[in-house]
């Protein structure tokens, strides 16, 4: 596999507000729809506690989805480079997230060691 790449620099000459406000939204976006998965795991983990269910293999799974969860943040940040108004929100609600499986994990641990 080969091919060429070309690094350029380049000055917005007239509309530069519109050309930020573009790329900002275009984070906002996706930094919603972190903050929407975010929901559906927070109600994973729910519904777990609803269902009484703590295993290891929910763990597991529940820790694979966060991993991915956090990595799709890092890479949304990575080209915000304009500083979008939802990367806080979208941060606070990883960690909500991770506070979220952390009790989880807990309790997975306990239930383990009370059952022997």
């Amino acid at each position: 596999m080969s091919g060429t790449a070309a690094l350029l620099s380049c000055t917005v000459l007239a509309g530069e507000p519109e050309v930020r406000a573009a790329f900002q939204a275009a984070r906002d976006d996706e930094y919603e729809e972190i903050v929407d998965k975010c929901q559906d795991f927070l109600g994973q983990v729910k519904k777990e506690y609803d269902e009484n269910h703590f295993t290891f293999a929910e763990l597991e799974e529940n820790e694979v989805d966060l991993v991915k969860l956090k990595n799709w943040l890092e890479r949304v940040r990575q080209r915000d480079v304009f500083g979008a108004s939802g990367r806080q929100a979208a941060g606070k609600w990883i960690e909500d997230c991770e506070h979220s499986l952390e009790a989880y994990a807990a309790r997975v641990y306990a239930e383990e060691a009370e059952s022997r």
